[in-house]
C-alpha cells in the first residue's frame, strides 16, 4: 500500500487553549449528551464539525453539513487550526489500563493511495447507508478529512513501531488524557531516512480495516466524483497486528422492543442447536457469583474452539448456550466460509436473533430492537441493570472476536456482521486534519 507524509491541520494552543478540549471521539459513538458535553468544553472542540447539531429549521442553505464547513473555514482564518510546516508521518501512542495490566499501542498516520476492497484493502464488516450518506455530505461540504480510519497490518520486524518508539522519546505535539483515562499523545516523524523506512515497509503490505468503514468507503465515493488528485488519498492511522498493544473486545447484545417475548420461551427453543446450561440466583451475592461462573464458562469455550454466549433476562438465571449442532450454520449460511461460520456474532445472528426471535437483517438495520454495547468495564453490569429495569428484555453477553478469525474471514473476502469488534481504546478525531 502507498502511504505518504503531509501537512496536518492542528489546534494551535496559543488560540484554543488547551488542544485535548478540542478533540474528540469518533463521531459514531457519541451520543446526544455526550454532543452538549463536547460542545461546552471548547468553542474550538472538533465534533461541532464532525457531529454537528442539527436544528428543525434547517435548508439546503444552512444545516449541519454548512455549519460544519463554516467553522472549519473560520478556524483556519483565525489561526485555531493551522498547518504543519512541514511534512510528517505522525506517530500516534495510547497508554492506557486494562485488566489490571499496562498496555500501550502505536499507531503511525499517514496518508494512503485509495484502493478498492480486494487484496490491498480488506473490509472486515457490513456497512449502513445512513451513516454512509451522512459522511459523504460532510466531505463535500468540507473537503476535508477529520475521523482517522484505523487500518490493521503485520510487519514482524516492528519497523515503524520502533520509529514511533524513538519519536516518542521526544516532545509530543498533543499529550491529553481522556474520561475514561487513556493517555493520547501526537509525534511528528519528519525525518527523510524514517519516513522512507515505513513507506517502503508498507509498499507490499495489505491491510484490513479495524474501524472506519463507512469513512474509507465514503473516501472512494469522494475520489470517483471529485477530479482533484488529492481526493485519490486518504489520511489513515495504522496499527501493526504483532504489536502486543492491540486489543479487541467484546460487544454484547440487548434486545427490546419485541412482541410477545418470553425468556423461557427463548431458551426452551434455543435447546434445538444449542446445549444450555443454566445458574439460578435468590439475591445480589449469588447473582454476583452466578455472572461471574458462566462469564468464565463462556470465555472456556472460547478456548476450546466452541461457539457460546450467555443470555440474561431478568428471571432470576443466566444461561451459557454452547453450539452443539455446528451443521446449524452450515444448512443456515452454506454460502459462508467455515471462517464466518465459526463466529459466535454470526451464530448469534442467525441462529438465534434471526431464527428464534425474528431479527432479521433488515430489522437490524432499523436498529428498533437491537442494541449493540461496547465491552467496556461496566458494560456487563450496566446491561443487566437495563434489563431488570424493564428497559431491555434480555442481553446477549459475548467473547471477542479472535485476530485469526478475522484475517479468516477477511482472506476469503467476506465481512463479518455489523459490530463483530471493539478495538480499544478508540482513535479520537483531531488530532490531526487532511485538507483536500
Amino acid at each position: 500500500m502507498e502511504v505518504r507524509a503531509f501537512r496536518a491541520y492542528r489546534f494551535d494552543s496559543s488560540i484554543v487553549g488547551d488542544v485535548g478540549d478540542c478533540i474528540a471521539p469518533p463521531y459514531d459513538v457519541i451520543s446526544a449528551e455526550q454532543q452538549e458535553q463536547l460542545y461546552e468544553k471548547n468553542e474550538h472542540n472538533v465534533v461541532r464539525i464532525t457531529r454537528a447539531k442539527s436544528f428543525a429549521g434547517d435548508n439546503d442553505a444552512d444545516n449541519q453539513y454548512t455549519r460544519a464547513r463554516g467553522y472549519l473555514n473560520d478556524w483556519i482564518a483565525s489561526g485555531a487550526l493551522k498547518q504543519d510546516s512541514a511534512e510528517a508521518i505522525y506517530g500516534y501512542v495510547q497508554d492506557y489500563d486494562l485488566a489490571g495490566a499496562h498496555l500501550q499501542r502505536l499507531t503511525f498516520i499517514a496518508l494512503a493511495r485509495l484502493e478498492d476492497f480486494g487484496k490491498i484493502v480488506k473490509p472486515h464488516e457490513e456497512t449502513l447507508e445512513k451513516p454512509m450518506q451522512d459522511r459523504l455530505n460532510l466531505t463535500r461540504a468540507t473537503s476535508a478529512q477529520f475521523g482517522l480510519v484505523f487500518m490493521l497490518y503485520n510487519d514482524e520486524r516492528g519497523i515503524a513501531d520502533r520509529i514511533i518508539e524513538r519519536a516518542a522519546a521526544g516532545q509530543a505535539l498533543i499529550d491529553f488524557t481522556d474520561e475514561q483515562e487513556v493517555r493520547h499523545r501526537l509525534f511528528a516523524i519528519t525525518g527523510q531516512k524514517e519516513r522512507d523506512a515505513i513507506a517502503e515497509m508498507m509498499r507490499d503490505k495489505s491491510v484490513i480495516i479495524a474501524d472506519g468503514h463507512h469513512r474509507y468507503t465514503t473516501g472512494l465515493m469522494y475520489s470517483r466524483e471529485n477530479s482533484n488528485p488529492a481526493a485519490k488519498y486518504q489520511m489513515l492511522a495504522f496499527t501493526n497486528m504483532s504489536h502486543e498493544g492491540l486489543i479487541v473486545l467484546a460487544t454484547h447484545r440487548l434486545v427490546a422492543n419485541l412482541d410477545g417475548f418470553n425468556i423461557k420461551k427463548l431458551i426452551a427453543g434455543l435447546g434445538r442447536n444449542f446445549k444450555v446450561t443454566a445458574r439460578t440466583f435468590d439475591d445480589e451475592e449469588s447473582k454476583a457469583d452466578a455472572k461471574g461462573e458462566m462469564l468464565a464458562r463462556m470465555k472456556g469455550e472460547m478456548d476450546k474452539g466452541r461457539s457460546a454466549c450467555v443470555v440474561y433476562g431478568g428471571n432470576g438465571a443466566f444461561y451459557l448456550a454452547v453450539l452443539k449442532n455446528s451443521g446449524a450454520m452450515d444448512s443456515a449460511v452454506p454460502e459462508r466460509s467455515a471462517a464466518y461460520r465459526s463466529l459466535d456474532v454470526a451464530v448469534l445472528h442467525k441462529l438465534i436473533l434471526e431464527e428464534l426471535l425474528g431479527i432479521d437483517e433488515e430489522c437490524r438495520a432499523k436498529g428498533e430492537n437491537l442494541e449493540y454495547v461496547k465491552g467496556t468495564p461496566n458494560a456487563i453490569d450496566d446491561s443487566i441493570s437495563r434489563v431488570d429495569a424493564g428497559e431491555k428484555q434480555a442481553a446477549f453477553f459475548m467473547n471477542p472476536i479472535k485476530m485469526s478469525q478475522l484475517i479468516g474471514v477477511t482472506d476469503a473476502g467476506e465481512r463479518m456482521p455489523q459490530k463483530s469488534t471493539y478495538f480499544y481504546p478508540k482513535m479520537f478525531t483531531g488530532l490531526t486534519i487532511n485538507k483536500l
